[in-house]
Protein backbone atom coordinates (compact mmCIF):
# COMPACT_ATOMS: atom_id res chain seq x y z
CA UNK A 1 0.00 0.00 0.00
CA UNK A 2 1.52 3.46 -1.28
CA UNK A 3 1.40 5.91 1.32
CA UNK A 4 2.68 9.41 1.49
CA UNK A 5 3.05 11.62 5.02
CA UNK A 6 3.80 15.11 5.03
CA UNK A 7 5.07 16.82 7.90
CA UNK A 8 6.38 20.39 9.06
CA UNK A 9 3.26 22.81 8.38
CA UNK A 10 2.50 25.41 10.22
CA UNK A 11 2.00 28.84 11.04
CA UNK A 12 4.87 31.39 10.46
CA UNK A 13 5.62 34.98 10.21
CA UNK A 14 5.86 36.87 6.88
CA UNK A 15 9.16 36.52 5.74
CA UNK A 16 9.95 33.21 7.71
CA UNK A 17 11.00 30.13 6.29
CA UNK A 18 9.42 26.25 6.45
CA UNK A 19 10.57 22.76 5.54
CA UNK A 20 7.96 20.46 4.72
CA UNK A 21 8.89 16.73 4.29
CA UNK A 22 6.79 13.47 3.28
CA UNK A 23 7.92 9.84 3.36
CA UNK A 24 7.36 7.90 1.40
CA UNK A 25 6.11 3.96 1.01
CA UNK A 26 5.17 1.09 -0.26
CA UNK A 27 6.32 1.24 -3.77
CA UNK A 28 9.34 3.15 -5.81
CA UNK A 29 8.16 6.14 -7.54
CA UNK A 30 9.71 8.28 -10.96
CA UNK A 31 8.83 11.68 -9.79
CA UNK A 32 7.64 13.09 -6.54
CA UNK A 33 6.32 16.66 -6.08
CA UNK A 34 4.24 19.33 -4.14
CA UNK A 35 1.19 21.20 -5.12
CA UNK A 36 -0.83 24.03 -2.60
CA UNK A 37 -4.64 24.84 -2.31
CA UNK A 38 -5.55 28.54 -0.84
CA UNK A 39 -9.11 28.37 1.04
CA UNK A 40 -11.35 28.83 -2.22
CA UNK A 41 -8.92 28.51 -4.83
CA UNK A 42 -7.29 25.37 -7.05
CA UNK A 43 -5.24 22.76 -6.52
CA UNK A 44 -1.82 24.67 -7.60
CA UNK A 45 1.46 23.09 -8.89
CA UNK A 46 4.07 24.18 -6.00
CA UNK A 47 7.70 22.02 -7.18
CA UNK A 48 8.58 17.92 -8.07
CA UNK A 49 11.76 16.55 -8.51
CA UNK A 50 12.57 12.98 -10.62
CA UNK A 51 13.67 10.37 -8.31
CA UNK A 52 16.76 8.84 -9.84
CA UNK A 53 18.29 12.22 -11.72
CA UNK A 54 17.33 15.01 -9.33
CA UNK A 55 15.92 17.38 -12.29
CA UNK A 56 13.52 19.76 -10.68
CA UNK A 57 10.86 21.95 -11.84
CA UNK A 58 9.17 24.95 -9.91
CA UNK A 59 6.23 27.42 -10.20
CA UNK A 60 7.15 30.59 -11.67
CA UNK A 61 5.66 32.16 -7.87
CA UNK A 62 7.77 30.07 -5.74
CA UNK A 63 11.04 30.53 -7.76
CA UNK A 64 14.16 31.69 -5.73
CA UNK A 65 11.84 31.45 -2.93
CA UNK A 66 11.90 27.16 -2.65
CA UNK A 67 14.06 24.61 -2.66
CA UNK A 68 12.81 20.91 -3.31
CA UNK A 69 15.53 17.66 -2.81
CA UNK A 70 14.86 14.27 -1.92
CA UNK A 71 16.56 11.82 -0.04
CA UNK A 72 16.42 8.40 -1.37
CA UNK A 73 18.00 6.80 1.27
CA UNK A 74 14.94 7.69 3.27
CA UNK A 75 12.41 7.92 1.04
CA UNK A 76 11.32 11.45 1.66
CA UNK A 77 11.39 14.26 -0.08
CA UNK A 78 11.25 17.85 1.04
CA UNK A 79 10.58 21.52 0.39
CA UNK A 80 12.27 24.17 1.86
CA UNK A 81 10.70 27.69 1.65
CA UNK A 82 12.09 31.07 2.33
CA UNK A 83 10.74 34.39 2.60
CA UNK A 84 7.03 33.30 2.77
CA UNK A 85 3.94 35.08 2.00
CA UNK A 86 0.39 35.40 3.07
CA UNK A 87 -0.35 34.27 -0.37
CA UNK A 88 1.79 31.17 0.43
CA UNK A 89 -1.33 30.26 2.97
CA UNK A 90 -2.53 26.85 2.03
CA UNK A 91 -2.73 22.88 2.39
CA UNK A 92 0.24 21.96 1.13
CA UNK A 93 0.20 18.37 -0.42
CA UNK A 94 2.84 15.82 -1.65
CA UNK A 95 2.43 13.64 -4.51
CA UNK A 96 4.00 11.12 -6.44
CA UNK A 97 4.12 10.02 -10.31
CA UNK A 98 4.96 6.52 -11.92
CA UNK A 99 5.59 8.34 -14.97
CA UNK A 100 7.32 12.04 -15.87
CA UNK A 101 7.81 15.15 -13.84
CA UNK A 102 5.20 17.83 -14.94
CA UNK A 103 3.26 20.22 -13.26
CA UNK A 104 -0.27 19.13 -14.08
CA UNK A 105 -2.23 16.60 -11.73
CA UNK A 106 -3.15 14.50 -13.81
CA UNK A 107 0.27 13.24 -14.01
CA UNK A 108 0.44 12.48 -10.32
CA UNK A 109 -1.00 9.43 -9.30
CA UNK A 110 -1.00 9.03 -5.08
CA UNK A 111 -1.65 12.15 -2.55
CA UNK A 112 -0.61 12.72 0.58
CA UNK A 113 -3.96 13.79 3.15
CA UNK A 114 -1.18 17.61 3.00
CA UNK A 115 -0.16 19.83 6.03
CA UNK A 116 -1.34 22.99 6.36
CA UNK A 117 0.84 25.86 5.68
CA UNK A 118 -0.49 29.59 7.49
CA UNK A 119 1.95 32.67 6.89
CA UNK A 120 0.83 35.96 9.05
CA UNK A 121 1.34 39.16 8.20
Amino acid sequence: QVQLVESGGGLVQAGGSLRLSCAASGRTFNAMGWFRQAPGKEREFVSAITWIGGSTRYADSMKGRCTISRDRAKNTVYLQMLSLKPEDTAVYYCTAARGVLAASEAAYDYWGQGTQVTVSS
